[in-house]
């Protein structure tokens, strides 16, 4: 599906484009793809003169679930001193975090396909190989109230620009936490998993980063997210907004 994209970046930008073929989940559930992705992303960072790359001027890139592993893996690599720094990376309508599913965009996009809000959650529970409610799920049972204290200000609608909230959005209820779902659901708020939800220390020492996000996807707003926890430590986003887009639209 992505060698002809990764063909035509290759060309249009004069690049040298490496495409990881990743092992998949459920096969191989989380996190055996982060794992894949960051072992080829050091081994190019080592021998990326091999290849007749300037191993400063590599970037990483991903869209939809890939986007999320690039986050994670750009995360990973900032305290490496063994490595080449990278010089950006892309995130293309990444997913980031499992926090909250009733931001604006998961309410007004929510039957837009192809990403419904259903299927981002079935798909996500295959992911880490869990069975959970997805009612549960959308009501925030998930969510203990030590981590809603913390991530409330990384993740929160309040951190959405009112312009996005103009095409219908109603806040949401708060639902008393399940124990039960809490421990199962725990690996989710792993940052490799939702790379939204790592810590400052680590945040402000991310690349220069762009963002692309669409208007009709339900991941919208994680991109609007990233691109102010980013920008509020001083990281330059280039940030592109397809009012017309959607999910997938690469």
């Amino acid at each position: 599906a992505y060698e002809r994209t990764c063909r035509y970046f290759c060309r249009k930008t004069n690049s040298v484009v490496v495409c990881v073929g990743y092992r998949l989940a459920p096969e191989h559930p989380f996190p055996a793809q982060f794992e894949d992705c960051l072992t080829a992303a050091i081994h190019f960072l080592r021998t990326a003169q091999d290849h007749g790359v300037d191993p400063s001027r590599i970037v990483i890139c991903g869209d939809s679930s890939g986007g999320t592993l690039t986050a994670a893996v750009t995360q990973a690599l900032v305290n490496r001193r063994d490595l080449p720094k990278l010089r950006a990376q892309i995130l293309i309508y990444p997913f980031l975090q499992c926090v909250d599913l009733n931001l604006p965009s998961y309410q007004q996009n929510e039957r837009v396909p192809i990403l419904l809000k259903e299927r981002t959650l079935v798909l996500g529970l295959k992911y880490v190989n869990k069975d959970l409610c997805l009612e549960e799920l959308f009501k925030g049972c998930h969510v203990s109230e030590d981590r809603r204290l913390k991530y409330q200000k990384w993740v929160s609608p309040d951190c959405i620009p009112h312009e996005f909230k103009t095409r219908g959005y109603k806040p949401h209820p708060t639902y008393p936490p399940s124990k039960q779902m809490c421990e199962v659901a725990e690996p989710m708020f792993d940052p490799i998993f939702s790379p939204l939800l790592a810590e400052d220390s680590v945040i402000a020492q991310l690349p220069e980063s762009f963002i692309l996000t669409c208007e009709f996807d339900v991941l919208r707003d994680d991109g609007l997210l990233y691109k102010k926890r980013l920008e509020d430590h001083g990281i330059k986003v280039t940030w592109c907004h397809l009012q017309e887009g959607f999910h997938g639209t690469v």
